[in-house]
């Protein structure tokens, strides 16, 4: 009998490389009527049965994790793939601890497969601490490999360059949404890393059945309001039609699906590791046409078809996770900003003694007490923010070797410092870098463009003799704050 394809992640871990994601248990459950774990459990045995015995899930997806452990309570040999994504605020080692604890408790295991990480602002540093705590229980055996998800290259590359032993990076990619084809895949060939892909049927968009349809006016599934905000985003119901009508071409050619032919697309892109493909528990279980994903491979004139079709849709915005991170929220809600209000600041802003309505951000350096400086200072609508270097905590150097990193984790804490004043990236008006070694100049000004391409402000970059310590960049910057339009 045909099965998945399987693929390694690393020496210790090899899966499917297509995985079942178990993401639709919340929105099952989401009425209150929980699954009783062990009905869910003959669910994803009938999976098993098929070859597809790796399965994705998190922390939040219901009681995804309860069924899967029953699953294992059986003895039945399959591979478990869970997130975390932890309430913001700092990572200790206990927090960290406590939340890979719970994941193995909900298992019922001692070690979790793969542990992929979120985090919902990367101007709050702790999430480097987080990994690097998981590192540290990786070693304990608590975790075999850590992974990721809805990380940006940028920031991919900062946990890479910090040293942080990633294996994988799970985000959206389809036909309509082809972010992770660009940056994200230059960073995963550099460091071998692989993707895991989710969202490559939008929620079931791309399928046949709804081809040549009008657009829906109600939608009350979780997913598909979710993916119906990204057909909108990419050029609306037109559009979609006409990448949708490409894909029924090359299904017709190959005697498969559409969804068969959506989902190749996807897994035939080289960082690719493997395409989730989601379940819900009860319903059709899909696993013959799946299997069919297995049996063809697109040719240049698939490729060349699905491209023309390409060419009417609309680039999704930003890099994979910036959805989660800033508007437009291609969300079920639409709006993440709830998220973003808890992230507590890394940062502590005071009132300027004896000087009416000046405030000042302090992040705790001995420095500025020693030196006499605060990381930025506002007054009246104008914000200055001091030399900042990829300082992490109160002395540790951030990936030593790799300004470019050093660039987008400085660009981080300087979002911080203006947010905390009432500004933000967007207000900033001058920014002046400072580098060690003018062979980093094109690794700088990538990092530098991909947070200021449209916002463009004055710039001045020098090559100065040395910084002190091992700092390649530093980065100083000024915002006026203006209305909002």
């Amino acid at each position: 009998m045909t099965e998945p394809d399987t693929i390694a992640l690393s020496k210790q871990l090899t899966i499917r490389r297509a995985l079942v994601g178990l993401w639709q248990v919340a929105d099952i459950e989401k009425d209150g009527d929980v699954i009783d774990p062990e009905t869910g459990a003959d669910h994803l045995a009938a999976y098993t049965e098929a070859g597809f015995n790796t399965f994705d899930m998190a922390d939040h997806y219901g009681s995804a994790e309860r069924i899967a452990g029953a699953l294992l309570a059986r003895g039945t040999q399959a591979t478990v793939c869970t997130k975390w994504c932890p309430v913001p605020g700092p990572m200790t080692t206990d927090v960290v601890r406590a939340g890979v604890q719970e994941r193995l408790d909900r298992l019922g295991v001692e070690r979790v497969d793969l542990l992929q990480f979120h985090w919902w602002s990367f101007e709050h540093p702790a999430w480097l601490d987080a990994l690097h705590e998981m590192a540290k229980l990786r070693e304990e055996g608590m975790i075999g490999e850590i992974g990721l998800t809805n990380f940006d290259a940028a920031h991919l590359h900062v946990a890479l360059a910090d040293g942080v032993p990633i294996v994988s990076n799970q985000v959206p990619c389809s036909l309509l949404d082809r972010r992770a084809t660009g940056p994200l895949s230059e960073v995963c060939a550099q460091w071998g890393v692989k993707l895991l892909c989710y969202g490559t049927l939008q929620g079931g968009f791309l399928s046949e059945r709804w081809l040549g349809k009008p657009e829906p006016t109600e939608i009350t599934d979780w997913s598909k309001m979710k993916y119906k905000r990204f057909i909108d985003t990419a050029g609306g119901w037109d559009a979609y039609q006409t990448v949708l009508q490409a894909a029924a071409d090359v299904s017709a050619k190959h005697g498969v699906s559409i969804a068969n032919v959506a989902t190749r697309w996807v897994l035939e892109n080289e960082a690719v590791a493997g395409v989730i493909i989601g379940a819900r528990l009860g319903e059709a279980q899909h696993s013959d046409d799946n299997l069919k994903l297995f049996q063809f491979e697109l040719d240049a004139e698939d490729h060349a078809r699905l491209k023309a079709a390409f060419e009417v849709t609309t680039p999704l915005p930003g890099d994979c996770g910036d959805e989660y991170r800033k508007p437009p929220f291609l969300t079920a809600s639409g709006d993440l900003s709830h998220h973003l209000d808890t992230m507590p600041s890394a940062v502590t802003v005071e009132h300027v003694p004896g000087r009416s309505g000046e405030t000042r951000v302090l992040s705790g350096s001995e420095w500025e007490d020693i030196a006499g400086y605060c990381r930025a200072h506002r007054v009246g609508d104008r914000v200055l923010v001091s030399g900042t270097t990829a300082t992490h905590g109160l002395d540790r150097p951030v990936a030593p070797n790799d300004a470019g990193a050093q660039t987008t984790y400085i660009l981080d804490k300087i979002g911080a410092a203006l947010t905390a004043l009432g500004a933000s990236i967007e207000d900033v008006v001058r920014t002046r870098v400072f580098l060690a070694d003018a062979d980093d100049v094109l690794a700088v000004s990538k990092a530098h463009g991909r947070v200021f391409s449209d916002i463009k402000p004055a710039n001045t970059l020098f090559q100065i003799g040395r910084l002190i310590g091992d700092y390649k960049v530093e980065i100083e910057a000024e915002a006026i704050i203006r209305p909002r339009s």
